[in-house]
């Protein structure tokens, strides 16, 4: 079975992921991959059967609900609290 993973904001404006067992899988072990070395991954919808090749994670442009808006792109970012203090200390306060 292929990864599925589709992302997307309800009309309400909620987040939301759906994703099948080897999607989720994927998503996992992308995440757990992360470190400083490495420190982000893509998420994409490219398409065809190429699209596997041009992302780590890829995603699916199939809304789960009418009012859906697809997320067709994206990107998760590792940001250990040492980069953000130094870069973006605002997002460090309570």
């Amino acid at each position: 079975m292929k990864p599925r993973v589709t992302i997307c904001a309800r009309a309400g404006g909620a987040f939301e992921i759906y994703l099948n067992e080897a999607g989720r899988d994927l998503l996992v072990k992308e995440l757990q991959r992360l470190d400083q070395s490495w420190d982000h991954f893509h998420l994409d919808h490219f398409g065809g059967p190429e699209m596997t090749l041009a992302t780590d994670v890829p995603l699916s442009a199939i809304a789960y609900n009418e009012d859906d808006k697809v997320f067709s792109s994206g990107k998760v970012l590792l940001r250990t609290d040492e980069w953000d203090a130094e870069y973006f200390p605002h997002v460090l306060a309570d």
